[in-house]
């Protein structure tokens, strides 16, 4: 591709746990192996750790990825996440010195305003992604009062770049609805070699008190209030009155933690997972419970189709997107609590149709590997960088 030195801003990475980290993880290793050199810009991490820890690829040649800590300050909530404080000036004289062909930013916040500023500057072409619902995750922290205000925000942030990516129709049709221009669409990918139905371990299960025939049910993510984990407790205790040896395993952590230990004392907490040892905890469950209503995506719909579950999930983002209803998952309305509960009641026990759907699902997340997703990814970068009149415009 024409432009071989990326530039991305971006507030988490790995060893960052979520699912932003995960995509520019993926990315940046698609992006490497093809030839890109890729200069990352992120805040120091709170935690003294190896930030090749949670990597999913290896870098042969130092000089492929370059990493720059900026100050940040701690997230409230997630002490071990940052967000970055505005970095125009030495962004300017980073980019000076070794002028990138593109500029992608992942995040909106503070550093990612200064780096959109700077690229402006400059005339350098940016491209922006739309990860994170924020004026949604508003209401579930007491300020929903600034929905507004914070969605006019990320219209005007967006509508600076030359391009915002999105990763689906529904999305991109949404945001255009709201005043955002020039939106695209890049889905995600899975890797269906590491989630692997393969990786199934009885002794994980009988850990969990789970016997072959019984239904484990399982939520990945933060536990956190925007996930909506109250309504996936309800689903599975009433999977419980349907199969009495059903379980319900949460992998993660936040703020909603004690709560639900406290609420429900035989859930089955294994903390934040990645790697292989995530892989066999999907392996080894049977249903996915994704109750969130404010997800842009949800990669993790596709980690635990890969690994032959069957996910139940509100019908919106991924869930839309991958999930046939009761050919490779269930999905249920929007906002429909009771519908989500029922869906997830009448799969407890039912070890045949739970075999039957997880196969489908499992073919269908083999045809989304990241690959695939890097390849349509250049196609954009080549796009912008090459053909696009417009550049973020300074202020």
């Amino acid at each position: 591709m024409r432009a071989v030195h990326i530039a991305i801003v971006t507030e988490t990475f790995p060893p960052d746990v979520n699912g932003v980290a995960m995509t520019l993880a993926r990315w940046v290793g698609g992006l490497i192996d093809r030839g890109c050199t890729i200069t990352l810009v992120r805040p120091r991490p709170g935690t003294d750790v190896d930030e090749d820890d949670g990597l999913p690829f290896r870098v042969e040649d130092e000089d492929l990825l370059r990493i720059v800590h900026v100050r940040g300050l701690p997230i409230p909530r997630y002490p071990a996440l940052r967000f970055g404080l505005p970095a125009g000036r030495r962004l300017q004289h980073l980019w000076q010195a070794k002028r990138p062909d593109i500029l992608y930013i992942a995040t909106e916040g503070p550093l990612g305003r200064s780096a959109l500023g700077a690229a402006g500057r400059m005339g350098i072409p940016a491209l922006s992604g739309f990860h994170t619902n924020f004026h949604a995750y508003s209401r579930h922290y007491g300020f929903g009062f600034l929905q507004k205000l914070i969605l006019g925000y990320l219209r005007r942030f967006h509508n600076r770049s030359a391009g915002t990516l999105v990763p689906t129709p529904a999305l991109a049709s949404e945001l255009h609805g709201l005043g955002f221009d020039n939106v695209s669409v890049l889905s995600r990918g899975v890797d269906s070699r590491l989630f692997n139905p393969a990786k199934r371990s009885r002794v994980l299960r009988r850990q969990w008190g789970a016997g072959d025939d019984d239904t484990v049910a399982l939520y990945v993510g933060r536990l956190a209030p925007e996930k909506n984990l109250p309504l996936a407790v309800e689903a599975w205790r009433a999977m419980r009155e349907r199969a009495a040896g059903t379980r319900l395993v949460l992998v993660g952590d936040g703020p909603m933690r004690e709560i639900l230990a406290r609420q429900a004392p035989d859930i089955h907490f294994c903390g934040i997972k990645t790697g292989n040892a995530l892989a066999e905890i999907y392996a080894s469950c049977d249903v996915f419970l994704f109750p969130s209503e404010t997800e842009t995506f949800g990669n993790v719909i596709l980690e635990s189709m890969a690994s032959s579950l069957v996910p139940v999930a509100c019908d919106y983002a991924a869930a839309h997107m991958h999930i046939i209803d009761k050919c490779s998952g269930r999905l249920t309305p929007l906002g429909d609590s009771a519908a989500f509960i029922s869906a997830a009641a009448e799969l407890a026990g039912e070890k045949a149709l739970l075999t039957r759907l997880g196969r489908a699902a499992r073919n269908h997340a083999e045809c989304y590997d990241w690959s695939v997703i890097v390849d349509q990814l250049i196609d954009c970068l080549e796009r912008f960088s090459a053909d696009s009149p417009e550049c973020a415009t300074a202020t």
